[in-house]
């Protein structure tokens, strides 16, 4: 039947609640600092405070016939936001709020892949599809990319895609990737 890609109203957010759940587990795998955060990470506490604080929400799934096999989400949200929470944890701000002129920035939020569709270009796409709803919105010109510690592939995917790091939160937990 081959991959095709579909766009998710948030009101049906819960169906990527199993995938959003896997990435947390995957990341908690991944990580080599303070991996017990994860502990308190899921679809409930990560997915759905994301959607009620932003201002705009893209949720763009990858099908395989009618199986849900990757997402990505991204959001338009205030500045303010990343002032000190991550999840369920207090943390330092995730960027130098100077460096960013405007009130909103644009956040690649959750990227995820079941494992036997990476590397197939699918990642690509869906990259390629958030980044171009990011770039929709003209009066948000900073995007940013959050990757756990250990995520290795990803911070190199990232990369590859012309992000660059900015620095690191939470003493190395998260490293924060901008755009500009």
């Amino acid at each position: 039947m081959g991959i095709h890609y579909e766009v998710i109203p948030e009101t049906d957010a819960i169906c990527i609640k199993e995938l959003c759940n896997e990435l947390m587990a995957y990341q908690k795998a991944k990580a080599h600092i303070y991996p017990e955060f994860f502990d308190n990470m899921c679809f409930e506490t990560r997915m759905i405070p994301s959607i009620k604080s932003a201002k705009a929400n893209y949720i763009l799934a990858a099908k395989d016939g009618d199986e849900i096999i990757g997402y990505a989400y991204s959001t338009i949200a205030p500045k303010q936001l990343y002032s000190g929470n991550f999840a369920t944890l207090k943390c330092d701000s995730f960027f130098d709020f100077n460096s960013v002129k405007g009130n909103d920035v644009g956040c690649l939020s959750q990227f995820y892949l079941k494992e036997g569709y990476r590397n197939r270009g699918i990642g690509s796409v869906l990259f390629a599809k958030s980044m171009e709803w990011l770039h929709s919105f003209e009066a948000v010109p900073y995007l940013f990319i959050f990757v756990s510690n250990g995520n290795d592939d990803a911070l190199k995917f990232y990369q590859s895609k012309g992000f660059k790091i900015s620095h690191q939160i939470l003493n190395g937990f998260i490293t924060v990737l901008r755009n500009t």
